[in-house]
């Protein structure tokens, strides 16, 4: 199985950790021959829809191999992403994990595999980790200094 997630990563939080499980949960397949991409956004591209500083692509894509490896001992592919489509619309994908913030996006992508003649992508939506707060652990709460990455009030 071929499952991919995208994000900004940065920071890599509970709710980035929540997407990440049930990406290599999908692709876990038995026979070790599943594969998970993580498209992350390009400096670019973070700094044209983010209001706040992020870490350079590299940096963000070390992190996230390291924590893939780390935590489940699995290698992914990691692609910097230019635009909101990666490599869903060339590549032959089983499976794409989204937040719900996300969904419209998918949603658009098998709209333009059909066009492109290709099946289309299953689409596993992942409710929001939340805070203890009962809101949705999101990077710019904890860039804001709202909470940590574990959703904890600060």
């Amino acid at each position: 199985m071929r499952v991919v997630v995208g994000g900004t990563f940065d920071p890599l939080h509970d709710g980035h950790k929540q997407l990440l499980r049930k990406a290599y949960e999908l692709s876990d397949d038995g026979n070790g021959k599943g594969e998970i991409v993580i498209g992350i956004t390009s400096d670019r591209m973070a700094e044209a829809t983010k209001a706040r500083l992020v870490l350079p692509y590299k940096v963000r894509a070390a992190n996230i191999a390291q924590y893939m490896y780390r935590e489940y001992q699995v290698r992914v592919r990691t692609v910097e992403l230019d635009n909101r489509y990666g490599v869903t619309l060339d590549e032959d994908v089983d499976y794409i994990v989204i937040s719900p913030e996300t969904y419209d996006v998918a949603v658009e992508i098998n709209k333009l595999r059909k066009e492109r003649g290709k099946k289309p992508i299953e689409i596993i939506k992942v409710e929001h980790t939340k805070a203890e707060d009962g809101k949705p652990i999101a990077s710019r709460r904890i860039k804001a200094g709202e909470i940590d990455k574990h959703g904890h009030l600060l």
